[in-house]
């Protein structure tokens, strides 16, 4: 990729060509149509799936089309006053209400919080890490979500290092790009702290228990309590966020959606004395080098209206909520694997399938590192309460590095070592 491709595809959000891409290819491959196109073909297109598509779908598999034909030098046809006619005749005889996520109110979210609080405090006194993780995790991204109005996109890309927090006073957040951003200048969100519902203690109860410095804020965590790399995906959140609300009692868990915590933040924010221009500069859904500007600081008096809606709504704390005891540390077994593969039929490509495979899945858990290429030669970090434990988690690893093998018709030799004591498991 030359220089110049590399700035083009850093000027375009990931989502959007993605999004693009598909489209071309629902044209010229499901429904067979050629490019470059004809006004007439873009017609007919529209009409064929007027009634199994939603006119907004419509209207964006006619941007991405729009974009092909001036991207390769061709004529626009999305842009026909044809075009123009058979949309609006689509909407006159396909009237659709749009869906709306269902919001997540103020009650919900305390007594979501409040499971998770408590489903946190078990896993502690259990020694259940992961679990620990997971709930304190879930309940920063609902809190965080709710009172900043955040979509899922957002949160995923939230980062610690763009993150400042003055304890007891507030938040701020910067995202280097998002989905409003059309000049990639970056945004700058700020949450006050609160008294009840924090989104800031949240996120500082998320940090001190993950440990963690840097990198994406919200991420995947195993069932061994494994904290992944790379941050969550935008499309990972709404079943996360469902999931939580089940287990917490919540009835229609399934009703809501990431965008549920924007919704339920407005109406709680329209009902507590909130101008429209102040909630729309606080989300930023117009101006929003005017909401920048001020949203800069943390603000006493956007505090102040943050207290008065939580006010009316909740009542005051009986007790401080009791801190939470330290996970108890899980002792680690540093373990050589050494991985020496070799396909049915000398095939290099199904061998490094199997080898990409392998280290995507149970390798990854254990936080694989390599060693020494030329011998196959990886080192792991793997939780030790016990003996038994450690055998069960070499012989599970074992199997499953055969069955992929196995899968991609390759021959499989693998050896796990510990280095300190000399023991095998093969």
């Amino acid at each position: 990729m030359s220089q110049v491709d590399l700035y083009l595809d850093a000027a375009e959000r990931t989502n959007t060509r993605r999004s693009y891409a598909s489209a071309i290819r629902h044209f010229e491959i499901e429904w067979r149509g050629l490019l470059p196109a004809t006004i007439d073909s873009i017609a007919r297109y529209l009409a064929t799936h007027a009634e199994s598509l939603s006119l907004n779908t419509l209207k964006h598999r006619l941007a991405a089309l729009s974009r092909w034909h001036q991207e390769h030098g061709f004529p626009d046809p999305t842009k026909a006053a044809k075009i123009r006619q058979v949309l609006k005749g689509i909407r006159a005889m396909h009237p659709a209400q749009e869906k709306r996520a269902k919001p997540l109110e103020l009650d919900i979210l305390q007594q979501t919080c409040d499971w998770l609080v408590q489903a946190t405090a078990a896993a502690v006194v259990r020694g259940d890490a992961g679990s620990a993780l997971r709930h304190t995790r879930d309940r920063a991204l609902a809190l965080l979500g709710f009172w900043r109005g955040f979509r899922s996109d957002e949160l995923a890309s939230l980062c610690i290092e763009f993150i400042e927090i003055k304890p007891g006073e507030g938040m701020t957040c910067y995202l280097p790009r998002s989905k409003g951003d059309r000049q990639l200048e970056g945004r700058k969100f700020s949450c006050p702290a609160l008294s009840r519902l924090c989104p800031v203690e949240a996120v500082e109860d998320w940090l001190a228990l993950s440990k963690l410095k840097e990198g994406p804020l919200f991420r995947k965590i195993d069932r061994w309590g494994h904290l992944s790399e790379t941050g969550l995906l935008p499309g990972s959140i709404i079943p996360m966020l469902r999931q939580f609300l089940a287990q917490a009692g919540i009835a229609d868990a399934e009703a809501f959606s990431s965008h549920s915590l924007r919704r339920g933040f407005a109406q709680w924010a329209g009902s507590s004395g909130w101008d429209i221009r102040e909630l729309m500069t606080y989300v930023g859904w117009r101006d929003i080098k005017a909401a920048m500007r001020y949203l800069d600081g943390i603000d006493v008096g956007l505090k102040a209206r943050f207290e008065q809606g939580l006010d009316r709504a909740l009542p005051a704390p009986a007790k401080p909520m009791p801190q939470l005891p330290a996970i108890p540390e899980v002792a680690q077994t540093i373990i050589e694997v050494s991985i020496q593969l070799s396909s049915f039929n000398g095939s290099r490509r199904k061998e490094a399938s199997a080898l990409r495979d392998m280290l995507d899945t149970g390798l990854a858990r254990f936080q694989a590192q390599q060693v020494d290429s030329d011998r196959g030669l990886y080192q792991l970090s793997v939780p030790t309460p016990s003996a038994d434990i450690l055998d069960d988690h070499l012989y599970a690893l074992l199997d499953e590095l055969h069955r992929i093998a196995d899968a991609k018709e390759c021959f499989l030799e693998a050896v796990c070592r510990d280095p300190s004591s000399g023991k095998h498991w093969d």
